[in-house]
């Protein structure tokens, strides 16, 4: 339906053209509503074809729209009769091939698409446990790795129990485990509780609007980000606080203002979802410079749900994703060590399919951290 009405018909055709085949195969034995969705479906997937220019099979659809659906429709009666006299003069008569629509903002919708349809790995699915044995193989957690991953870069992938030297985490250390080297990206595993979990979304959900983008020196709204998201300060409650020192302590940043933003507590709803982008400024005109702190050094992602299909984390560049884990957290550099951003963090919010998707953002910032994590002697670093 949001295909559709954005007039995105490459996308509308295949959904309806799913949901028309599921209600055929229950002929005779539709309810009310049944017959209803059956008869929106045909409704929508033949004008769909229409616009696409396929005017024989919006014919066709139409026809069985009045045959099974709606027999006394007189607008889809119109329909039949103006595609018959347009197929009489010779328009449309051949079926035409469904064309992606042009976009100059996405060069990389087809990555974008594979990765979101990738199967789901093993971590992370209703049922199974959120804490795997450490040391499983990255590939067992995740699916399989990329084909362009080179064998010398995959002996550094594993987990761990980790510290940081952090007296925070002496008495109950970090699971991490590595799911890449470059970019760089770590998941760790049992970040937050279930009732931590429940009581920031419970602290964001009055306050949840439509989320916004960065558009030049302005923030808006857009279709490629479908998602009601809310902001929390660390005083909001001790569990904001103590997920902030938790932050801290695995990074090893300094969290403190004006060096990190404040939480933001993100919904994803039936469809929701955020088109590839980087969190990163890549224009000195962006607003997050506005908080005269530098550019996001780095992201931590905390997924405060289970999702039952969808949902995962997608880095389109590097050729990978990762599905959502429970209570974990996804952490990863944005920025290089030189201060030029990391193309290879271009990464997406996949489609949530079915259940609801809620996460946890922190954005840390590169002022502060000028000791946390300094420069290299390689310049290209």
């Amino acid at each position: 339906q949001v295909a559709y009405d954005t007039g995105d018909y490459y996308h509308s055709i295949a959904w309806l053209e799913e949901a028309a085949s599921l209600f055929r195969r229950s002929y005779g034995s539709w309810n009310l509503e049944d017959r209803s969705s059956l008869e929106d479906a045909l409704d929508h997937l033949a004008f769909s074809y229409f616009m696409a220019g396929n005017i024989s099979h919006a014919l066709s659809l139409s026809r069985e729209f009045l045959r099974y659906a709606d027999p006394g429709n007189q607008r889809v009666s119109r329909n039949v009769a103006k595609y018959q006299k347009l197929l009489e003069k010779g328009t449309g008569a051949s079926a035409s091939t469904l064309q992606r629509p042009n976009s100059t903002r996405l060069q990389s919708r087809d990555a974008y698409e594979e990765l979101c349809q990738r199967p789901r790995g093993q971590v992370g699915l209703a049922g199974v446990p959120r804490s795997p044995p450490l040391l499983t193989p990255p590939h067992a957690l995740f699916g399989p790795l990329s084909p362009q991953a080179a064998p010398e870069r995959l002996l550094h992938l594993g987990c761990s129990y980790e510290t940081n030297s952090s007296p925070y985490l002496l008495l109950q250390p970090a699971k991490k485990e590595m799911v890449r080297i470059q970019p760089y990206v770590a998941l760790y595993h049992d970040f937050i509780t279930d009732a931590e979990a429940e009581t920031i979304k419970g602290l964001a959900g009055p306050w949840l609007q439509r989320s916004v983008v960065a558009s030049g020196e302005k923030q808006q709204k857009a279709e490629y980000r479908i998602s009601k998201s809310a902001w929390l300060k660390d005083t909001a409650d001790p569990v904001v606080r103590a997920l902030d020192q938790r932050i801290a302590a695995v990074t090893g940043l300094d969290l403190r203002p004006p060096y990190a933003e404040y939480l933001q507590v993100v919904n994803y709803g039936l469809g929701g979802h955020y088109e590839p982008h980087f969190d990163h400024a890549t224009s000195k005109k962006s607003p997050l410079y506005r908080m005269k702190s530098g550019n996001r050094i780095a992201t931590i992602m905390i997924y405060l749900s289970a999702v039952e299909a969808g949902g995962s984390t997608a880095f389109i560049h590097a050729n990978f994703s990762v599905p959502v884990v429970k209570n974990a957290a996804l952490f990863w550099w944005n920025l290089r060590r030189n201060g030029n951003g990391d193309g290879d963090t271009l990464h997406a919010g996949c489609p949530v399919l079915a259940g609801d998707k809620w996460v946890a953002n922190k954005w840390i910032h590169e002022h502060g951290q000028e000791f946390r994590r300094p420069c290299s002697a390689d310049p290209q670093d």
